[in-house]
């Protein structure tokens, strides 16, 4: 397995900033393309990429506003631009195709890449990435106004909290960091243009004309988007839909094997080696 790399790539668009970018695995391997959630960086992927690196060219990147990437004031925080710039890196890199993953929110950003550039996408993975807004579970804000920011421990982990399975899991200290890294316009930006991209249209009837091929895997014990929400993917052509019984909202940190096991079954029929 060829040692990680890390790059900053100055994005191409005026005021956009630089992306970081993390890369594993051997560089002419089939290439995986793996899209963090809200709140999240590249780090969040850091336990899964051992299993699917042998194998894969992997390529993880910090969307705008998250993690190392820069965090303009005044940066353009919206789902087809943050696909934009997803897009840009894997120009950078020469890979013209991918299969393209997304975690959460993470898998909206993943599929507007797919809409905005199809022949780039040979198939996606969307991990626990709502359908609509309708899917979505309400919870009280445990994240701080303005005046508080950044938010206290307690606040980062009743924010984070109902983002795993069981209510007394230790969240990871790293995650709490990448929270405290975003700035409050950051962080309210980038989860504004997660709901307006929703509220434009549900991601299974976006999916259901593109042609992608589709797996949809979710945390059965998912607390932040109902689990029986994924069964709304299957109005995509051929799509496979799997439950992960006692899994919840961030199956690759709770148990990265289990999604591994599906994840790379998908890419082996769906990925594109270079050249």
């Amino acid at each position: 397995m060829t040692a990680s790399e890390t790059s900053v790539f100055p994005s191409p668009a005026p005021g956009d900033g630089d992306i970081h970018v993390c890369q594993d695995g051997p560089r002419d391997a089939p290439a995986l393309l793996l899209i963090h959630g809200s709140a999240s960086s590249a780090r969040s992927w850091d336990a899964l990429v051992p299993l699917l690196a042998g194998a894969h060219h992997v390529v993880r990147i910090d969307l705008l506003g998250h993690g190392r990437s820069a965090k303009p004031d005044d940066g353009r925080y919206t789902i087809p631009d943050q696909a934009r710039r997803a897009g840009e890196v894997l120009d950078r890199l020469g890979v013209g195709r991918a299969v393209v993953v997304g975690h959460s929110s993470g898998g909206v950003a993943a599929t507007a890449l797919a809409e905005q550039r199809p022949e780039l996408v040979s198939g996606l993975v969307l991990i626990n990435t709502g359908p609509a807004l309708d899917a979505f579970i309400a919870q009280g804000s445990g994240a701080a106004g303005p005046a508080q920011w950044p938010p206290s421990d307690e606040q980062l982990r009743q924010f984070a909290g109902t983002g795993f399975s069981r209510p007394g899991y230790r969240v990871p200290d790293t995650l709490l960091d990448e929270v405290r890294a975003m700035t409050f316009h950051t962080f309210t930006a980038t989860m504004a243009g997660t709901r307006a991209y929703l509220e434009q249209r549900a991601l299974p009837d976006r999916l259901a004309v593109l042609g992608v091929p589709l797996l949809v895997l979710f945390g059965a014990d998912d607390r932040r988007w109902r689990s029986s929400s994924a069964a709304d993917y299957r109005v995509v052509p051929g799509a496979e839909v799997e439950l992960l019984p006692g899994l919840g909202h961030s199956p690759i940190l709770e148990d990265p094997p289990r999604v591994a096991a599906p994840l790379l079954a998908f890419a082996a029929r769906h990925g594109v080696r270079a050249g």
